[in-house]
């Protein structure tokens, strides 16, 4: 099993929130993250297991090139793209982004059929090996910004 946080770090490539049900996704330079409402003015961000949901670049890069497309992160509808973190079967594990937040991460999270309405085949693509990103609970809150530290520290 993986080590300590320092084995495994990246970047906080981008953030973003919906501000009505199904509305569109709109990209942040920064936002404050708490326990009470997840990525402040997200839908979403209600306490429970899928309060923030974070993507891997490289995954989604992995499953746009298998769905035979080229859209941007925004796409997948998730509030966090985070690059150089190998998120598969990381449930348990906790990502710390910047020098403050801390995410429990509660399961994957799996693609729904607004995918193929992106694109097609993107639903089938997301769906294995965990490319369609990690669902995660606020453990402790601050402010985010594009370009902060991240690091997973895995379960176990």
């Amino acid at each position: 099993m993986p080590g300590p946080l320092s084995d495994h770090r990246g970047t906080v490539l981008g953030i973003a929130r919906r501000t009505v049900k199904r509305g569109p996704m709109l990209a942040l330079d920064q936002v404050e993250v708490s326990r009470a409402a997840g990525v402040a003015g997200d839908t979403r961000g209600r306490p429970g297991q899928r309060q923030i949901t974070v993507l891997s670049a490289q995954a989604w890069l992995e499953a746009c090139a298998l769905a035979g497309t080229d859209l941007p992160w925004l796409a997948r509808r998730a509030n966090l793209l985070v690059d150089g973190l190998d998120l598969r079967a990381s449930s348990g594990g906790v990502l710390r982004l910047g020098d403050d937040i801390e995410l429990l991460v509660t399961g994957e999270l799996d693609p729904c059929e607004r995918m193929d309405a992106a694109a097609a085949g993107l639903r089938l693509a997301l769906t294995d090996d965990w490319r369609g990103g990690v669902t995660c609970r606020v453990q402790r809150g601050g402010l985010l910004a594009v370009g902060a530290t991240a690091a997973l520290r895995r379960a176990g």
